[in-house]
């Protein structure tokens, strides 16, 4: 059994590294049982096996460096920290919880979990990406971020959101009210997050001036987007043909960023998604990327990503076979 010390700052409340009643020590030794963590002013003092010992002070010393860095650690960061230590990849918590993308009104909009950092580095080093993966982890809000990142830099001139309207069929000339109503339904999940990255009041001024634009797929055919960050989002609903068209759209000086969820497809059953079959078509050209999120990366309730594992699961067991009990006929007549 080894004795370890980690001595934290004289100027660093040790209530930040430790949590409200201890919760966030609690974690830690309930990951690494064999290991007693004890806090004494100052000082954390470690008694376990060395390699054990060795784990636990890492992970404690990235607490620190997020906490130095101004952020404050939260039940949701120590339990991504302890699986990231717990992991086999390279990146520390550190690195992870502290890569700022965007800060707007006092929020800053960073990655939480490895994959989601590895994603956005994707999306600096290549000119396509796809970020595929269940709901809630991320793909598109982070990609959103980027975008914003760089229209403030200066690196493109403009942002270029769009989704399929798959529920009207791209047919919005038979839906009722103007093309704003028309559209509106399908794309104010993107509106909304602008409004967590910019300042309301600019938003429209660069809406009409086109600065952004917000707009359905169907209104891509034909246009070449030079100098732009370009976002596709839900794009497990678009055809194969659609899929090539948008690609192609691709210009001088511009990124593209493809997310959607292949589990959650919405075409008629007999249509085939272009995000099932583009990997298979482009995988090995230079310069594209393809980043795949898990549930491990949902940062909604935690039970999002339970109920993403649940039907995961489901979809295992049940998904290519009819269910094991066939429906009771109901007959058409009633009971009298």
């Amino acid at each position: 059994m080894d004795r370890t010390v980690l001595t934290l700052p004289a100027d660093l409340p040790s209530v930040s590294l430790t949590g409200p009643q201890d919760s966030y020590i609690r974690a830690v030794e309930s990951a690494f049982p064999e290991v007693a963590i004890t806090v004494r002013g100052n000082e954390v003092i470690l008694r376990g096996p060395s390699d054990s010992n060795s784990r636990v002070k890492k992970l404690l010393s990235n607490f620190l460096t997020v906490v130095r860095s101004g952020q404050p650690l939260t039940e949701d960061a120590v339990r991504r920290s302890i699986s990231m230590i717990l992991g086999d990849g390279n990146e520390t918590p550190a690195e992870v919880l502290t890569l700022n993308i965007l800060s707007n009104r006092g929020k800053t909009i960073r990655p939480k979990t490895v994959n989601q950092k590895r994603y956005v580095d994707a999306i600096d080093r290549h000119t396509v990406t796809f970020g595929i993966g269940p709901a809630g982890t991320g793909k598109t809000y982070l990609a959103m971020a980027k975008a914003v990142q760089a229209l403030q830099s200066k690196q493109i001139n403009r942002i270029i959101l769009t989704r399929p309207a798959v529920e009207a069929g791209e047919r919005l000339g038979f839906l009722p009210g103007t093309l704003h109503e028309k559209i509106d339904p399908y794309l104010r999940p993107l509106f909304d997050a602008l409004h967590d990255m910019l300042d309301p009041d600019a938003i429209p001024r660069l809406m009409s001036s086109g600065t952004i634009e917000v707009a359905p797929l169907a209104y891509m055919r034909g246009r070449t987007l030079n100098d732009s960050f370009i976002i596709l989002d839900e794009a497990q609903n678009t055809s194969p043909e659609q899929m090539k068209m948008f690609l192609t759209r691709l210009g001088f000086g511009s990124k593209m960023i493809v997310t959607g969820d292949v589990t959650q497809i919405d075409l008629p059953s007999h249509q085939q998604s272009g995000l099932s079959v583009v990997r298979e078509i482009l995988e090995g050209i230079d310069d594209i990327s393809f980043m795949d999120l898990t549930s491990e990366d949902v940062v909604r309730h935690r039970l999002v990503s339970e109920i993403v594992d649940a039907y995961g699961r489901f979809d295992a067991e049940y998904g290519a076979r009819p269910t094991s009990r066939a429906a009771k006929p109901r007959s058409l007549r009633s009971d009298r």
